[in-house]
């Protein structure tokens, strides 16, 4: 099944901007789902599985660099973005 997710990552203590885009950066590096950015939230589509990896990959990777914070996440199943996936290298 394909999904959205609607994402806002929330880092609890020092500087917001270096975790929240180093989140975004490394779930656009997957490269096996689309990823949208606004000043809002990130969405990001694709199989179910592979949504819920880059999810988890990322938010592991960003509680190691720069320790406690908060993800508030909507999924929508059968919901699509218009942006593809970046083209494989």
């Amino acid at each position: 099944m394909r999904i959205t997710a609607e994402l806002s990552l929330y880092p609890l203590a020092g500087e917001v901007e270096t975790p929240v885009w180093a989140f975004i950066e490394h779930l656009i590096a997957n490269n096996t789902c689309s990823v949208a950015t606004n000043s809002m939230s990130t969405q990001i589509t694709g199989d179910s599985a592979d949504v819920f990896r880059c999810v988890q990959e990322a938010l592991e990777s960003s509680y190691e660099a720069f320790g406690r914070q908060v993800l508030v996440a909507k999924f929508i199943p059968e919901h699509h973005i218009d942006i593809p996936p970046p083209a494989a290298s």
